[in-house]
C-alpha cells in the first residue's frame, strides 16, 4: 500500500543487530548516483575476541577507556547525568561514539540533544520505519560496520521490509522492480542519502521531490539526519570503535 508522507512526517516523520537472510544480487545501473554494490551472497560475521585491535580498551571497545562520572568535575558531571539518566536510551550507561563524546563533555551536550531530535523528534512521534531508513541508507554509502550492525536490528523492529533492507545494504537500484514497502518517500529518501554522501550537491530532482514529500522542514530534518550519521561516523573513525564481541557484522564493506 502507497505511503503519502506529508509535509512532515520527516518532522514529525522521518526524520542494536540480528541475523539477517542473504541479500538479493542487483546491478548497479548508469543513472543510479555512485553507490556501492556487490553481487556476493553476505554471511555475517560473529566478532570474537580475536578481531579486536590490540589498542581497544575492553571498556569502551574503542581506542580510549569509558569516562568514569567520579573523575570529572561538578558541571562534567551534571552534563554526564544529563545523558546517563533512567528515561535516556544510555540509562545503562556511556557506549559507543557518545562514549568518546564525553572527552570533550562541553560537545557532547550540544551534540546530544540534537542527536535526539532527529532520531525521534521534538515529541517523540518520528515515523522510526523512515529515520531507520535514512540510518542504514547513510551508512551503506559511508561503509560504517558499526552503525548498519547496530540499526539493522531496530529497522526491522520499527517495520521496515527485509526486501528494502537487502536492496539498500546490497546498494541495489532504485529502478528495480517493484519491492514491498517500497514507495516514493522511501526511494526518495534512500536516493537522498546517496547523493548527500557521495555527490558535490543534492540534484534538483532529488530536492524538490524531498520538499514536495516531506515539506522545508522535513527536507532539512533529513540533511540533517544524514549529516548527524555522517558525524558520527567520523567519530568511529577516530576512536577505531568496535562492535564487541559476541555481536554480528552484517555489512560488507567495500
Amino acid at each position: 500500500m502507497s505511503r503519502r508522507v506529508p509535509a512532515l512526517v520527516l518532522c514529525s516523520a522521518v526524520i542494536a543487530a540480528c541475523g539477517a537472510p542473504p541479500p538479493v544480487a542487483v546491478e548497479q545501473t548508469p543513472d543510479e548516483p555512485t553507490s556501492a554494490a556487490t553481487s556476493e551472497v553476505f554471511i555475517p560475521h560473529d566478532v570474537t575476541p580475536a578481531d579486536i585491535p590490540a589498542d581497544i580498551h575492553d571498556d569502551s571497545w574503542a581506542r580510549l577507556p569509558t569516562v568514569a562520572r567520579e573523575t570529572l568535575g561538578p558541571d562534567d558531571q551534571r552534563i554526564f547525568d544529563s545523558i546517563v539518566r533512567p528515561e535516556s536510551r544510555y540509562s545503562t550507561g556511556l557506549r559507543g561514539p557518545v562514549g568518546m563524546w564525553m572527552y570533550s563533555p562541553q560537545m557532547a551536550e550540544h551534540i546530544f540533544p540534537a542527536s535526539t531530535y532527529l532520531r525521534y523528534g521534538a515529541d517523540g512521534q518520528r515515523d522510526q520505519r523512515l529515520t531507520e531508513l535514512a540510518i542504514l541508507a547513510t551508512a551503506r554509502e559511508l561503509n560504517s560496520q558499526y552503525e548498519w550492525s547496530a540499526h539493522e536490528g531496530l529497522a526491522r523492529t520499527a517495520g521496515l521490509e527485509d526486501e528494502i533492507i537487502e536492496l539498500v545494504r546490497s546498494g541495489g537500484p532504485l529502478t528495480a522492480a517493484p519491492l514491498p514497502g517500497l514507495d516514493e518517500p522511501e526511494r526518495t529518501i534512500i536516493r537522498v542519502a546517496r547523493e548527500l554522501v557521495n555527490e558535490p550537491k543534492l540534484s534538483r530532482e532529488a530536492f524538490e521531490t524531498a520538499q514536495r514529500l516531506f515539506g522545508n522542514e522535513g527536507l532539512v530534518d533529513l540533511a540533517g539526519l544524514v549529516g548527524y550519521y555522517t558525524f558520527v561516523n567520523y567519530t568511529l573513525k577516530t576512536f577505531d570503535v568496535q562492535r564487541a564481541p559476541g555481536t554480528q557484522l552484517l555489512l560488507p564493506l567495500h
